[in-house]
């Protein structure tokens, strides 16, 4: 009945919706007060006051639901070029943006505009899991690089490696999921030039995919590299469910750099991408909505709180941890290699873990810390007792 790719795939969905799933069952048994869910990476705090009150404005206003052009309303794309210029200093306009469902339906568009079967992906783990399926969806093969086994910063010499005359895209993730980890100017620009000569020395030309959900995420006052500044052949990926705490409503955009060559053709590929993927336009109120907030963003403290007390919690207890820079995940070692086995014994605490190898690098696992403050520190003692069980403490 199913087509046998689906069948497939569905054996190694994610293992993000799995614990979540594994997580709902906990709560039916003990009740969710009782169960410390750090499975999915679900915002928790409402959106701003100003997204709240333009929604309901909007959702008043006259002749708005209609179709609008397949890359989003011009006005809406204007506001978000302009933020970009600010931002990056590039010439940015409204022909080098299109409004999105998600960044998961930007990436889509841009693959099915760029990949022809065959080419080669490269991401650099660990990596959002669902970028295998991405690839698959337009026929690409995708290489998976490892990034440093401790810094998790890329690994310049091992992606200059990788890269051949298939090569056609390489997705860069800061601040990354599921890491939090912010990768470093020097890092971006070292990577940049490495590239350059690639592109030299095989007469192609290699997009920077940069998918950039959580960059107005990010801690300890750290300016953030902009990636689409850096690379020349960079195409942005942008999502407001996190920096505007919208993920159900399905609002992002792709923005090129207008340093690309034929980028008319480019920017008329993704406008057909849209429309024959199925996505037709973005969702017509959640673009307004995003253009009168294009400045607003969710209270950062309310994270970094957050981030705190959990690394506290975690570290104290004995496990290992990197200090996250941005995002809201902390990725820490396993006490064992066997990253599943162990998540699985967390479960006997009532703790709701994704293991590592879900984003390519086993050893680890993920904590969403998009939860209650109350979650995280009741969850103290279930942490505590499983570091014991494991002898960390």
């Amino acid at each position: 009945m199913l087509s046998r790719k689906v069948k497939e795939n569905l054996g190694s969905s994610s293992w993000i919706r799995a614990m979540f799933e594994q997580g709902n069952k906990l709560k039916q048994q003990f009740g969710a007060e009782n169960v410390y869910d750090f499975s999915l990476g679900n915002p928790d705090p409402e959106p701003p006051k100003e997204c709240l009150d333009s929604i309901k404005k909007i959702a008043d206003t006259p002749k708005i639901h209609g179709y609008m052009p397949n890359a989003g309303f011009l006005k809406v794309r204007e506001q978000v070029a302009t933020q970009l210029q600010k931002e990056t200093g590039l010439e940015i306009t409204a022909n080098h943006i299109v409004m999105t469902c998600g960044a998961g339906g930007a990436l889509n568009i841009v693959l099915k505009t760029i990949i022809n079967p065959g080419e080669e992906i490269i991401v650099l783990a660990p990596f959002f899991a669902e970028y295998v399926f991405y690839a698959d969806n337009h026929q690409a093969k995708l290489v998976i690089v490892e990034t440093d086994k401790e810094t998790f910063q890329p690994d310049v010499s091992l992606v200059k490696a990788a890269i051949n005359k298939n090569t056609k895209a390489i997705i860069i993730n800061t601040p990354n999921n599921p890491t939090g980890v912010a990768y470093s100017q020097e890092k971006l620009e070292e990577l940049a030039k490495a590239i350059e000569e690639k592109e030299q020395e095989l007469n192609t030309t290699i997009f920077i995919l940069s998918d950039e959900p959580y960059r107005k995420i990010a801690y300890d006052n750290i300016k953030l590299p902009s990636v689409i500044s850096i690379f020349k052949h960079a195409i942005m990926i942008d999502s407001f469910s996190k920096s505007l705490s919208l993920p159900g409503e399905r609002i992002g955009y792709v923005a090129a750099n207008p340093a690309i060559e034929c980028m008319e053709d480019l920017m008329a590929g993704l406008v057909f991408s849209n429309r024959v993927l199925g996505y037709v336009n973005a969702p017509a109120m959640a673009q307004l909505v995003v253009g009168e907030c294009i400045d607003a963003k969710v209270d950062i403290a309310i994270y970094e709180e957050r981030r705190n007390e959990l690394y506290k919690i975690i570290t104290e207890a004995g496990f290992e941890c990197i200090k996250p820079e941005g995002a809201f995940y902390l990725f820490p070692k396993s006490p064992i290699q066997d990253d599943i086995a162990f998540i699985q014994a967390a479960t006997k605490y009532n703790l709701v873990l994704v293991p590592g190898t879900g984003f390519r690098r086993s050893g680890h696992f993920r904590l969403a810390y998009c939860v209650s403050m109350e979650t995280i520190r009741n969850s103290k003692k279930a942490f505590e007792a499983l570091a014991k069980e494991f002898g960390l403490r």
